[in-house]
């Protein structure tokens, strides 16, 4: 695991002045696996870097690429074999017209999602671990406006600032969806995070009211806020998903990967990822601890 933790961690330190999309001199029988610019899905990139490389397979990580619209383009140009999904949130995106009526369980997205994946590309079989968008309000804010689900914003939302990633402004997940599904128009949105640390705190100096904060974040918790409730299901399961180049899949990487999908629970994920967002560990000795713990390394 030494030599694991040692490729893993090759990449894992994000220069602000570099392109996360460099070769760096790539070896072509690596699998390339990229992660979006958030701590939980770098977290995700490094379990299935190093559970990758304990099966033997060689990989390459690209972390903190960027939103959904930057890696994809990734992924498809071919510049990126395996990324850590979620399933509803990649439906919705592939979907121009919108996650079909009555698509909201875990399987039906799942197979639905077959239905628009890229050409050349597959899942293998999601984990029961799950972090959705939602919206979130301090627990003041719920009281003020008698907030409990994303339909009692509706009357109010005119008053409200929301913070989000700025994509969350084109995004049927964000405000598209949100004005189509439950008719709520903020009075202003502010381009943050994607649910991270800008988002986070902005919601605790409040300057923002409402914010897209992923449902495993500790902040959650910690702060004692309140998650609205979603009677509508704009926000579909997201159940994490390995999406992978088919030509990368083999007999040994889908066996280490489905192992680690099965070990994967929304309880232990949430638990490590606040090894990284609160303890300030690094993600690569999270995710070698993890792997250890679940017999996966």
């Amino acid at each position: 695991m030494a030599a694991a933790f040692a490729l893993a961690g090759c990449g894992s330190d994000s220069d602000s002045g570099s392109d996360p999309l460099s070769s760096g001199g790539g070896d072509k029988s690596a699998i390339v696996i990229g992660s979006a610019n958030f701590p939980e899905s770098e977290l995700l990139m490094q379990l299935y870097a190093q559970t990758l490389k304990a099966a033997g397979a060689k990989v390459e990580t690209k972390p903190n690429i960027g939103a959904r619209e930057i890696y994809m383009k990734a992924f498809t140009s071919g510049d990126i074999d395996l990324l850590p999904e979620y399933n509803g949130a990649l439906l919705s995106y592939l979907s121009p017209d919108g996650v079909p009526e009555g698509v909201t369980s875990p399987d039906d997205v799942y197979a639905a999602l077959q239905k628009v994946l890229p050409k050349g590309s597959e899942t293998l079989p999601q984990s029961a671990a799950e972090d959705k968008d939602t919206l979130t309000v301090t627990k003041e804010t719920a009281d003020k406006y008698s907030l409990s689900t994303i339909e009692d914003l509706q009357p109010v939302a005119g008053k409200l600032t929301v913070g989000a990633g700025p994509e969350w402004r084109e995004r049927y997940q964000g405000l598209v969806g949100l004005k189509d599904l439950y008719d709520v128009k903020f009075k202003e949105f502010k381009p943050l995070d994607s649910g991270g640390p800008l988002t986070v705190a902005a919601i605790k100096d409040g300057s923002i009211d409402v914010g897209n904060v992923f449902s495993t974040d500790s902040a959650i918790t910690t702060n004692g806020w309140v998650v609205l409730g979603d009677p509508k299901n704009l926000y579909t399961s997201q159940n994490i998903v390995p999406l992978i180049q088919s030509d990368k899949v083999t007999p040994e990487v889908t066996d280490a990967l489905n192992a680690l999908s099965k070990a994967l629970t929304t309880e232990n994920l949430t638990e490590a990822l606040a090894k990284v967002q609160v303890d300030k560990q690094d993600p690569v000795t999270v995710a070698g601890d993890f792997l250890k713990a679940n017999g996966l390394s």
